[in-house]
């Protein structure tokens, strides 16, 4: 086995980490905020605007994959690289940089055996109105919605079980059209006041 997953082609990173869904663990609360503390411990308190557990681990009940997601939101005079080089050094992965806007995707928790006992994501932004937030609140609000979207997860779950991409593809549309309705129900609560 290769030690470096870097080494890893797509396809082999996709077969040792495939999807898997699980019971809503109530751990994931206490995981988020476990995180939540070393990032606030190591980012300059001035750089952060907002630190928010998303995703399905964020929403009591759901299936999920067993992944903590966190969305950090990170003051514009922020320095991308400044943030990067801290997170590097608290051994997160990079996993992807769009730069327009600035989205940054970090990992913790994958290692050459598989994943480990906690695995994150952690998303970094400039603050902003983002969907996850109006999404998690939806689903929060709305426990119909959440037995639909878990329904729609077990459905998708083994035909793209080695296949991340195409997972996050098929629930798209499901994702978008709550979000949007979201965002009307509760009138754009996380948009910055300018």
């Amino acid at each position: 086995m290769k030690a470096d997953l870097t080494e890893l082609s797509l396809e082999e990173l996709w077969t040792l980490f495939p999807i898997i869904l699980k019971e809503h663990n109530p751990n994931y609360k206490d995981w988020y905020e476990e995180e939540k503390q070393r990032i606030i411990s190591h980012v300059e308190p001035e750089n952060i605007v907002r630190i928010s557990h998303i995703g399905s681990t964020a929403v009591e009940g759901l299936t999920a994959k067993p992944t903590v997601d966190i969305l950090l939101e990170i003051d514009g005079a922020c320095g991308v690289s400044e943030v990067t080089e801290v997170f590097e050094n608290l051994g997160w992965g990079l996993m992807s940089r769009e730069d327009d806007p600035v989205k940054l995707s970090f990992n913790k928790g994958y290692t050459p055996q598989g994943f480990a006992d906690r695995v994150y994501h952690l998303h970094v932004r400039y603050f902003g109105n983002w969907s996850e937030l109006y999404f998690r609140d939806f689903l929060i609000a709305h426990p119909d919605v959440a037995r639909e979207y878990e329904r729609l997860k077990l459905k998708l779950w083994k035909q793209y079980e080695h296949d991340r991409d195409g997972y996050t593809e098929a629930k798209t549309d499901f994702v978008r059209r709550y979000s949007d309705m979201a965002k009307i129900e509760f009138s754009n609560r996380y948009l910055p006041e300018r």
